[in-house]
């Protein structure tokens, strides 16, 4: 996949907008829609002619300590016993979650996300994985798309092999750098080589697809700086790497105060690392999936996106867009046919809701046809980098010219300067466009109305 980084137009374009992970965004869930709704969403998708499999999400909060740059739900202790209450309640809603379900729909993913998953002891890592077996069909063999999120700092010698052992086949490293300064910075040390340990445990214990979480932005990183965290994470040879721009936001996120503003790098050396990081992955033979993930050429998503078959949601970039995600947890979010919604935020709104027998829905929304309509428009561009009208047209019963009148005018502009390229029959994401694909994205987002300055959202670069 070809990517023009033209630093003009990344000047011009790179307001903030949002990660498409769903359309409408989580900005528009509203506490109208109650756990009711959700409900009976998920009862009646057991009445499809041909039901669809499950994805489940678990979110497990507990983090030993505090990285400044976080902006994820997180409860920081070390009280473990907090933990162990919290599996309970997880316990609940599992039961409560898989009366929805006909137990016949398999579950062709799994995901446990932080936090850290692995604050867990393997007692009770054990027990949630048997509990989510017994209410629900997960896959005996090892077919599924099972993941989980390590934090290398809390891996012992047989982690990987247990976690292997529980049916986990893909795994993801939060590294974020290598460099000794940064990590003090943001209060994440780790050594190169405890990295290099776990990637070899994965490696024999047959993991079949490892990721890296890398953050460019983060205080004293330079482009000389960062090409050396880049160098070892090439040298460990993941399989897919996410580079995250660090959004410094400290009004909304408290542990973002500790970070020093003037010790962050200035916006055009932030856009020099992002370049170089780019060139250096592309070189070494990685392929750019888009946002800020890339993969090896013969990864799943490399060759789903090749073959037009790669999905976005709350996960992310997936191949399996087709399932219906079912979160558990508290702030977790399922995507249920075409309802969004997500649990409380705390832990004792979590803890209340399970005692009075409920899941704990705090908000959501139901896609209506317009909806639906632009998510469709959306989620193929941020995938596929293309639209072909006509079929689009075929599978949604509308005249795309007469729909998307409006926004064809305001593509206009990109079209002049090269962001897209835009026929009759198609609309194309330009090489020099593919990075801001959220900004043309933007265009179709009934919400959004074509503005970008909204400041509950990241920039784009």
């Amino acid at each position: 996949m070809n990517i023009v980084f033209d630093t003009d137009l990344i000047n011009r374009y790179d307001n903030t907008g949002p990660r498409y992970t769903s359309y409408p965004t989580a900005v528009e869930f509203s506490e109208e829609f109650t756990e009711a709704h959700y409900r009976n969403a998920a009862l009646e998708t057991n009445e499809d002619p041909i039901p669809r499999p499950l994805s489940l999400y678990f979110h497990i909060p507990f983090c030993e300590s505090v990285c400044f740059y976080c902006a994820c739900n997180k409860v920081v202790t070390k009280n473990r016993s907090r933990a162990e209450s919290y599996l309970g309640y997880l316990k609940k809603e599992i039961e409560f979650q898989s009366e929805l379900f006909n137990h016949d729909r398999k579950v062709l993913q799994l995901h446990w996300g932080g936090g850290t998953p692995t604050y867990f002891n393997p007692t009770q890592i054990t027990e949630l994985m048997a509990h989510t077996r017994q209410q629900f069909d997960l896959l005996e063999d090892d077919s599924g798309d099972y993941s989980i999120e390590i934090d290398p700092r809390t891996a012992q010698a047989d982690t990987i092999p247990f976690l292997r052992d529980m049916g986990f086949n893909r795994i993801s490293f939060g590294i974020q750098d290598f460099d000794p300064t940064v990590q003090k910075a943001v209060n994440r040390v780790q050594s190169t080589e405890q990295v290099e340990t776990l990637f070899m445990q994965a490696r024999r214990a047959s993991v079949r697809s490892i990721n890296v979480d890398l953050i460019y932005g983060l205080p004293f990183q330079s482009v000389a700086s960062f090409e050396k965290t880049l160098d070892h994470t090439i040298a460990l040879s993941p399989d897919r790497l996410s580079i995250f721009n660090y959004a410094h936001l400290p009004r909304l996120f408290r542990p973002q105060r500790n970070i020093n503003a003037e010790d962050l790098p200035s916006a055009a050396e932030k856009l020099a690392i992002f370049k170089m990081s780019i060139d250096k992955l592309v070189q070494a033979g990685y392929v750019y999936i888009g946002m800020d993930h890339f993969a090896k050429p013969d990864d799943e998503l490399a060759i789903a996106q090749s073959e037009g078959k790669l999905f976005r949601n709350f996960q992310g970039y997936t191949l399996l867009g087709d399932c219906d995600l079912v979160g558990m947890g508290q702030s977790a979010i399922s995507q249920v046919d075409d309802v969004y919604c997500q649990h409380v935020k705390t832990e004792d709104q979590y803890a209340a809701a399970i005692e009075a027998g409920q899941i704990g829905i705090q908000r959501g929304v139901a896609l209506n046809f317009d909806d639906k309509i632009r998510r469709a428009v959306i989620m193929q561009l941020m995938c596929d980098f293309s639209l072909d009208i006509k079929k689009f047209e075929s599978k949604s019963n509308i005249l795309f010219s007469q729909y998307f009148n409006q926004e064809l005018a305001k593509l206009k502009p990109m079209q002049e300067d090269g962001l897209v390229q835009i026929t009759d029959t198609e609309i194309t994401v330009a090489p020099s466009g593919r990075l801001l694909v959220r900004n043309i994205c933007q265009i179709f987002d009934a919400y959004r109305q074509g503005t970008t300055n909204i400041s509950y959202f990241s920039k784009t670069i």
